[in-house]
């Protein structure tokens, strides 16, 4: 495992794409010293922000407040990534595999474009989480991202495949433009969650303000729910199953487009 501690934060966003264990796990210690991150329009030393420990393999961790280093594992397909601290934008961005954990929390285009992978944020996140980048028509295409927390504006915003999970609140536009996966909202969303979503699955716990271009069809537990909530328990992220206690109300849309998403509400059984 190679160790990186941050010395002090940077002035302004550090762009720091060799943060990958794609890159690390081929270089002594003295060529990772030496990596160049970019400050601005300058052209650095990694070690001129970190001090760097440990042995070189596809194990990384990184100490200290990064939510001004960008770029962290971008395009991973191996490896681990700690993170004890916050992390900065693009965390993930176009990762293939490996996976990262943050103890703190993450900043903008968490997994943008991401293929596949895992990455777990314990605390919050900010928009455009597993996204398309802007004039990029597809965004998340396979992976899982956890978020304990919330998330920010545009959550999965055009992902065609792959599972995003929030733990807390979503902001407005949750599934934007959505044309697969699955989104799963145990904190809720605000306003247009689904608009102009094509194809996908987006379920939330608490109610929502749906779009009126959102229809109800039914109520039930489908099968698939219990095959993602087998995945997720082990990862601590319960779903609930057992019609005993409820069953989803399922909207299905967006109309404008037309659209043949589904958005799944849970709905407890009265007692």
């Amino acid at each position: 495992m190679i160790i990186l501690t941050l010395k002090e934060q940077p002035r302004v966003p550090l762009e720091a794409e060799a943060l990958s264990p794609d890159v690390l796990a081929l270089l002594g210690l003295d060529a990772v010293r030496s990596l160049p991150v970019l400050l601005g329009k300058r052209r650095l030393r990694l070690d001129d922000f970190f001090v760097v420990e440990g042995t070189p393999g596809d194990e990384l961790e990184i100490r200290g407040d990064a939510s001004k280093v960008k770029w962290i594992g971008r395009g991973m397909t191996r490896g681990r990534i700690t993170i004890l601290g916050n992390a900065g934008m693009h965390l993930g961005a176009h990762m293939k595999g490996g996976s990262i954990e943050v103890s703190g929390s993450a900043l903008d285009w968490l997994g943008g474009e991401m293929s596949g992978g895992l990455i777990r944020v314990r605390g919050n996140a900010g928009g455009q989480v597993g996204a398309a980048y802007r004039g990029s028509r597809t965004g998340m295409t396979g992976g899982t991202i956890l978020i304990e927390g919330t998330a920010g504006l545009e959550v999965g915003m055009r992902m065609r495949r792959g599972i995003i999970a929030v733990g807390g609140q979503a902001r407005d536009f949750a599934g934007l433009e959505m044309k697969g996966g699955t989104l799963f909202l145990r904190g809720g969303a605000e306003l247009r969650t689904g608009a102009w979503m094509s194809r996908g699955t987006i379920v939330s716990l608490p109610p929502l303000r749906l779009l009126p271009t959102f229809s109800y069809t039914s109520s039930y537990n489908p099968t698939f729910l219990g095959v993602y909530a087998n995945h997720l328990k082990p990862l601590g992220f319960n779903l609930p199953f057992d019609e005993q206690e409820g069953a989803y109300l399922r909207y299905t849309g967006d109309a404008s487009i037309p659209g043949k998403g589904e958005i799944l509400v849970w709905k407890p059984r009265a007692s």
